[in-house]
């Protein structure tokens, strides 16, 4: 089941730079933030993947960091909202002399503002920090995705030459038996197709690699030429959690604080002041309310009470999105999976059958048309192969981006 805690990485050259996710006050630190700070990227270390996700990482400069400073900031601004609030204070007289002072006012019961206030500016930090979590995760998976859809094209245009090679071998053949009058010149333009819509096949995927390897340059500034020791990520462990989960837990914990903000400035609360001025000092106890009571007051409340359900309940609908995402993910990349080991089976099938048929060929037994299509039907089932083994990687790309697996907590 998809349900994770684990975060993103940054680094610029040598220098390390603190994490995003650190937390000084370790009494009090967020569950969630640590959980994120907690994460470790599936890529394995030292591996090329691990190069290009790190490269990305080092290389962001994303608005959802500069967010997060923003929600931490007023996080410690409102920590501290328990606190006496002291102003001015300046009145005119019955005789029209002007008194000035402090004002000094301290609550004593508000029905849970303040902590409310507290509570959704922590919310508020998390919910941030879920953001930066997913949008590195999505970066990496960006990055490392280009990179592995460049390895792909690459791949596929050397075949498609050395099928060239070999498709231009027969036009040979064939076009000696045409002006022998031993073939037909439909024959010969048989050929042609085939040799042009491979040449078409080879110009594609050079395209492709060249258009995933300029944009993962403008995204790194890096040029990564090194291939993997082995095409596969492994797949991301079951009790992953997703981040879509815990993007929707925190912004419920936000909605939830906020319903209780909009509960208690529809009650009174009591507050003690206290003045000095030039004419002297006072004291006294207060009642008020942020707004008057009236007619529609209970109904008010009911919306407030009606306001946290519905944010419990965007819970459980994330929930069942990521179960059904995780199982259709999983699904697909078993089925990738499986294409890998019948195309190459099919790929070995076609390769002995073209043995067969060239040797009768050059035996006299087997007419050229025969092994060129029987070539034809090879060439495809390679490039199935390569479709179906770089499917794998992609997929296993999209879970561990899903369950926050490309990039450690600690280092985004």
């Amino acid at each position: 089941m998809p349900f994770l805690n684990s975060t993103s990485s940054s680094e610029t050259g040598v220098t390390r730079r603190v994490s995003n996710f650190s937390q000084p006050d370790v009494e009090n630190a967020s569950p969630v933030i640590s959980a994120l700070m907690d994460r470790r990227s599936l890529l394995e270390e030292g591996s090329i993947f691990d190069e290009v996700g790190q490269a990305a990482v080092a290389a962001s400069a994303r608005a959802a960091e500069a967010e997060l400073i923003s929600a931490k900031l007023r996080a410690e601004a409102k920590s501290k909202n328990w606190l006496p609030s002291i102003g001015p204070s300046v009145s005119l007289t019955d005789l029209g002399d002007l008194v000035a002072g402090l004002l000094i006012e301290q609550v004593l019961f508000d029905n849970g503002r303040r902590k409310a206030e507290r509570d959704f500016a922590a919310a508020d930090v998390e919910v941030a920090a879920v953001n930066l979590s997913i949008d590195m995760n999505e970066r990496v998976e960006a990055a490392v995705g280009l990179y592995v859809t460049g390895l792909r094209g690459e791949e596929k245009a050397a075949y498609s030459s050395r099928a060239l090679k070999q498709m231009q071998e027969f036009r040979r053949i064939v076009s000696g038996r045409v002006e022998g009058g031993l073939s037909d010149q439909s024959d010969l333009n048989v050929v042609d197709s085939k040799i042009n819509g491979m040449r078409n096949a080879r110009m594609t995927a050079q395209d492709a690699a060249a258009t995933a390897r300029a944009e993962l340059r403008a995204m790194t500034g890096q040029d990564f030429t090194s291939q993997p020791g082995k095409l596969d990520l492994g797949t991301p462990p079951q009790e992953a959690q997703y981040l879509s989960i815990v993007q929707t837990q925190s912004m419920a914990n936000r909605n939830v604080a906020e319903a209780k903000i909009s509960r208690a400035g529809l009650l009174p609360q009591i507050a003690a002041a206290g003045s000095v001025t030039n004419d002297g000092s006072g004291a006294g106890l207060t009642l008020n309310m942020a707004e008057p009571l009236g007619f529609g007051t209970p109904a008010a409340l009911r919306a407030i009470e009606a306001t946290k359900e519905a944010a419990r309940r965007q819970v459980g609908e994330a929930e069942e999105d990521a179960r059904r995402d995780y199982s259709r993910k999983i699904q697909r990349l078993a089925s990738f999976q499986r294409q890998v080991g019948e195309t190459a089976s099919l790929a070995r099938t076609s390769q002995e059958t073209y043995r067969l048929f060239k040797a009768q060929f050059e035996a006299g037994q087997r007419p050229v048309m025969d092994v060129v299509s029987i070539y034809e039907e090879l060439v495809r089932r390679k490039q199935d192969h390569i479709d179906a083994k770089y499917e794998v990687v992609l997929t296993q790309l999209e879970l561990a981006r899903d369950m926050g697996l490309l990039a450690d907590g600690d280092k985004i």
